[in-house]
């Protein structure tokens, strides 16, 4: 994701200049790196006003539940991403529940539960599949979703405090909403992959791959979901007195009767943002920093590339229960090839993994099929040992396997 962001901000004009903190060795190849505590309010305060910076951009979710934005602001330094009050709509799921009764937005319904009785009840009410969620921020993979119950109350005793919600059927789609707390710009949609293997299966992890548009999104679901869902849970934000302003993500199910919202999170998703900002033509720098000022009502319209996106993600050995780092990466130094746990060995610069999800191949082409072959070519090209990828990504979209219960 922050490569990716990365990349949109130096193609605009409008940015001179592009620090990143901590960055990685592929963003380094587009801006100056800086150490820093991406967590630590108080010293990217003082990095933003160090580098006098006109607009600072937070990719992940816990420097924003953290309250880093509300540092910056303090400075007087734009900042695109929500308060720390506005991001419990990710930092906690039940808190984003309660906004969302509270505003009329379609959703499962759901419990909060923070016993093992309580949490019995609500997984026998709701019946399989499971679907148990870690209240706090678990790096994207806080979810169980199960047919094996005892996995259901085993994940549920792990994280203490859950949110047990009822299934949803039907294909999911990622919407993101740039706001600045009034306004209110959608991006084109884009469906990820959560789980670890090929047809979906296997553990649930950060995202595996993504693409974009949604040849099988019914017509005027954007729309839809901006009237039934954006616009009542911001003017819901304003009404507590924490408006939110920055991207908010919109995880949906389309289902029989409709969108429902499975979650927001208060940040771009990853890996959507890879497949979604490659289609954006509108410079990136220029959107952002109206919504960190207030002044997105008064931006043009957006403006989107033509043809499709789709990024494939390459991770470790071990992961997502232990991924395995220190490995050597070869053919990743290419266009296309977006680094996110990547590091430079000392001794010699070779590159090395150094997270779970190492790197995507990302790629753009006339229709979907052209940029699936694309990015798996990218993939392809990449050596690390061990290391994991689907080969379904985009797959059924291609083959028209996607359908809408009705």
């Amino acid at each position: 994701r922050e490569h990716a962001l990365a990349l949109g901000l130096v193609a605009d004009a409008g940015v001179s200049a592009l620090i990143a903190a901590p960055g990685n060795p592929g963003i380094a190849s587009v801006a100056e790196l800086r150490t820093v505590a991406a967590t630590d309010p108080a010293a990217v305060a003082a990095l933003a006003v160090e580098t006098a910076a006109d607009l600072v951009v937070i990719g992940p979710e816990a420097p924003l539940v953290a309250g880093v934005a509300d540092a910056v602001r303090a400075k007087g330094i734009a900042v695109f991403g929500p308060s720390g009050a506005a991001a419990q709509l990710e930092g906690s799921k039940a808190f984003a529940k309660d906004v969302m009764t509270a505003a009329g937005v379609p959703t499962a319904r759901a419990y909060v539960c923070t016993d093992e009785e309580s949490t019995a009840r609500a997984l026998d009410e709701f019946g399989a599949p499971y679907v148990v969620k870690d209240d706090g921020l678990a790096a994207g993979k806080g979810v169980v979703v199960t047919d094996d119950r005892a996995a259901a109350l085993a994940h549920a005793n792990e994280c203490g405090r859950v949110v047990v919600e009822e299934f949803l059927a039907g294909p999911e789609v990622s919407l993101f909403v740039v706001t600045d707390g009034e306004a209110a710009l959608p991006l084109v949609p884009a469906q990820d992959f959560k789980r670890l293997g090929d047809g979906d299966t296997g553990p649930n992890t950060g995202g595996m791959g993504a693409y974009a548009p949604l040849p099988w999104a019914p017509a005027g679901l954007v729309d839809e979901v901006m009237r039934d869902v954006v616009h009542p849970t911001l003017a819901e934000m304003r009404r507590r007195g924490t408006p939110f302003a920055g991207l908010l993500y919109v995880g949906l199910a389309i289902t029989a009767a409709g969108p429902r919202v499975i979650e927001f999170n208060a940040r771009f998703g990853d890996p959507e943002t890879q497949v979604v900002l490659a289609l954006l033509e509108t410079p990136l720098g220029g959107l952002l920093h109206a919504a960190a000022t207030g002044t997105l009502a008064e931006h043009p319209p957006l403006r989107w590339r033509d043809g499709s996106a789709v990024t494939v993600v390459v991770a470790s050995a071990g992961y997502p229960a232990a991924p395995r780092t220190g490995d050597v990466i070869t053919g990743a130094d290419g266009p296309g090839i977006i680094h996110a746990g990547t590091a430079r060995r000392a001794s010699d610069g070779a590159l090395l993994s150094a997270g779970g999800r190492v790197l995507c191949g990302t790629a753009t082409g006339a229709d979907l099929a052209a940029a699936r072959d694309a990015a798996y070519a990218l993939v392809n090209g990449v050596e690390l040992a061990g290391s994991q990828h689907r080969t379904d990504i985009a797959a059924a979209a291609i083959d028209g396997r996607i359908t809408i219960p009705s």
